[in-house]
């Protein structure tokens, strides 16, 4: 941005006031240097509300050639880096009039009519935030189809699954891998739906109350590819409720990324040993030679904290004001910007790190030898046989501490010393056979729970041809 020093040309509203800003407020209150991102968005709503003035019979034919002309040098101009950025002219709006006044003269002034930077700006911010919307999907999609790669490559691969950190009962990575899929699917859907609310037309509401000009804001609204107008004029200029939205809808996804990410590290540390990730996606130490950071994972989890704090932000910004616009709305801009760029590049790195996981399915597997995982399969062996849950559970626990006390997995005892470890629980000896070994395998474990959503690979694959087809849908 080029800053220009103070000029003698007036301000749009200056001849309200018997004295200039002060340098110091015009610093403080400019947000050209933030808000000049929204340039394409403040171009195209322009032309499509000088073509409705147009049509309208409010400006005249010359002035819209003349407006068109004007904002398309302007277009070439920015896309070439060669506007000069004034912090005399506030805001990206303004330093846009003001060219477009050097380079048409009264053309550019009559643009204004029947309008308000106050639903200039909100108009801008949905155009933006639409486009941002739109290539989050679109990066979620492309994450989605990656990580599917990688579930189906594992379907097989037995891993231990975890609640309160301790070992549950067996899972494959495949499985464990298309939980975050799910999460990612309800993610689009938030999205999705936040931009259906975003997609209304603020423009023709004015300052706060409309406009005695005869608009059309239903034209404009189709031109710019809006579903609606909003149908407030006061709400219209104040409602950030879909910046509000977007930014938990995120939250919500850096949240599910930040998990991800912890268990990327946990499993990527040698105590643990489960995965390797490509060394594009690590760091070294400036002291200790043999370090290899995940840093990628470890900044995404501290970045998590910066999206749910921006939208603590938001929410703060909005809870206090009346109606209708006020100068705090400016505030909600840079929360949302870097919301959206922070989203973009972590989605945008993570469906690239996902392809560089490196299972070590052997350590994954023999970490099922840890924590008795199919102590659940052996008291459902138990109820299969008649025994009650409550009492197949107590006689599972009572194996169990017999196998911590020989040093063993429940697979490792004998069928005898599993007979004796239950003697206590009325029942359970007579229904233990020799088949109880093929239950207490990991394979077998897996392969039992072959209903919807269980972890049986041919389960997971089901879930997997699912999830592509509706991508591809």
């Amino acid at each position: 941005m080029t800053d220009h020093p103070s000029n003698d040309a007036p301000k749009a509203w200056s001849g309200r006031f018997s004295e200039p800003v002060s340098d110091l407020v015009k610093r403080y209150t400019a947000s050209v240097y933030f808000d000049q991102r929204m340039a394409a968005q403040d171009i195209r709503g322009s032309l499509a509300h000088a073509r409705m003035l147009a049509r309208q019979g409010i400006i005249g034919a010359q002035d819209l050639a003349d407006i068109e002309s004007g904002l398309a040098q302007i277009a070439g101009e920015i896309e070439r880096g060669e506007f000069a950025w004034s912090l005399d002219d506030e805001d990206v709006h303004l330093n846009i009039e003001k060219r477009l006044t050097a380079l048409v003269g009264d053309a550019g002034k009559r643009l204004h009519t029947g309008r308000s930077r106050n639903d200039q700006v909100a108009t801008d911010i949905r155009l933006w935030l639409r486009d941002a919307i739109d290539q989050i999907l679109e990066l979620i999609g492309q994450f989605q189809h990656n990580l599917l790669d990688v579930a189906e490559a594992h379907a097989d691969t037995a891993l231990p699954g975890f609640t309160h950190l301790q070992v549950a009962q067996p899972v494959t990575f495949g499985h464990h891998l298309m939980a975050y899929h799910e999460m990612l699917r309800r993610d689009a859907e938030r999205f999705v739906d936040c931009r259906r609310r975003t997609n209304r037309l603020p423009l023709g509401s004015a300052a706060l109350a409309g406009t005695s000009f005869p608009i059309d804001r239903e034209s404009v609204a189709h031109e710019l590819g809006f579903d609606e107008v909003c149908y407030n004029s006061l709400d219209a200029v104040s409602d950030r409720d879909f910046a509000i939205e977007f930014c938990a809808a995120s939250a919500l996804l850096m949240t599910h990324l930040s998990r991800l990410s912890e268990e990327l590290i946990v499993w990527m540390s040698p105590r643990v040993g489960f995965i390797d990730l490509a060394d594009r996606f690590c760091t070294g130490s400036s002291i200790m030679p043999q370090k290899k950071n995940p840093d990628v994972p470890e900044l995404v989890r501290g970045k998590t904290g910066r999206t749910n704090g921006n939208l603590i932000a938001l929410l703060t910004l909005m809870k206090g004001q009346p109606l209708a616009y006020n100068k705090d709305n400016q505030e909600d801009k840079e929360p949302l910007f870097d919301t959206a760029d922070t989203v973009i590049d972590t989605l945008r790195i993570y469906a690239d790190m996902v392809t560089g996981i490196r299972v070590k399915a052997d350590a994954m597997k023999s970490a099922l030898t840890q924590g008795f995982a199919t102590a659940t399969d052996l008291a459902d062996y138990l109820v299969k046989k008649g025994l009650p849950f409550r009492d197949a559970h107590e006689a599972v626990a009572l194996a169990v501490r017999a196998a911590e006390l020989k040093g063993c997995d429940l697979p490792e005892c004998t069928l005898d010393e599993l007979r004796i470890a239950m003697a206590h629980v009325p029942g359970a000896v007579e229904r233990l056979g020799e088949d109880v070994f093929s239950v207490l395998t990991v394979e077998g474990s897996l392969a039992s729970r072959k209903h919807i959503g269980g972890t049986a690979p041919e389960q997971v694959r089901r879930a997997i041809a699912a999830a592509r087809a509706r991508l591809q849908g």
